[in-house]
């Protein structure tokens, strides 16, 4: 259905009571801001959506559930709200505050408003930049380890967002193999047999 088939229908249905700043808005193509499923604790509520749709972008929904749909959004909001020392909690914020201007700058809107493609396109440049920093040595790009140096924020949300994931009924059930008391050891299987990772 296009605008035009929309504007008439939501009309009809209305009984003609559609009005003007509404009509302009269906006009420009607006689009109804992404919802969120829980209470946030520690992010505010703009923050929040940030956090989920970031989450969504880095383990989205095919035919396994995705981040929002394990409850990832709301985990990552706890683990800060709950573990993370203040010093940890205000970095997190700057790097979620530098990484939504960055959207603001180059698309013209908050991450969370972002078009798909423009999601993953900002995430990918991240995390791209993230990983060259390793100076040739993959796990030292990634953990930063001994260096001093702070972890990029994209890692960060990437690590809390895989932590969250497959530890959730969903990641642990439905991707990875599960069983709640494992049968018996066998020391040589054939890899054919092996099949998925075990979440247990």
């Amino acid at each position: 259905m296009n605008r035009r088939e929309a504007l008439q229908r939501t009309a009809l249905a209305l009984g003609y009571a559609v009005t003007g700043p509404a009509l302009i808005g269906m006009l420009q193509g607006c689009k109804a801001a992404p919802d969120l499923t829980y209470t946030p604790v520690f992010f505010t509520k703009e923050q929040a959506l940030l956090v989920a749709e970031l989450a969504e972008v880095l383990i989205p929904k095919t035919t396994t559930p995705g981040a929002k749909d394990a409850g990832v959004p709301a985990f990552i909001d706890g683990m800060l709200h709950e573990v993370y020392p203040q010093a940890d909690k205000d970095r997190f914020i700057k790097g979620l505050t530098a990484f939504d201007e960055e959207a603001k700058k180059t698309y013209g809107e908050s991450f969370a408003l972002c078009k798909p493609e423009e999601q993953k396109a900002l995430v990918k440049k991240h995390h791209e930049e993230a990983l060259s920093n390793g100076k040739g040595d993959a796990s030292f790009g990634w953990w930063r380890a001994g260096s001093g140096g702070e972890k990029p924020f994209v890692l960060e949300v990437k690590e809390l967002t895989l932590l969250g994931f497959f530890t959730s009924q969903p990641g642990a059930t439905e991707v990875l193999q599960y069983k709640q008391v494992p049968g018996p050891f066998k020391g040589c299987v054939p890899l054919a047999e092996v099949g998925k990772a075990w979440a247990t």
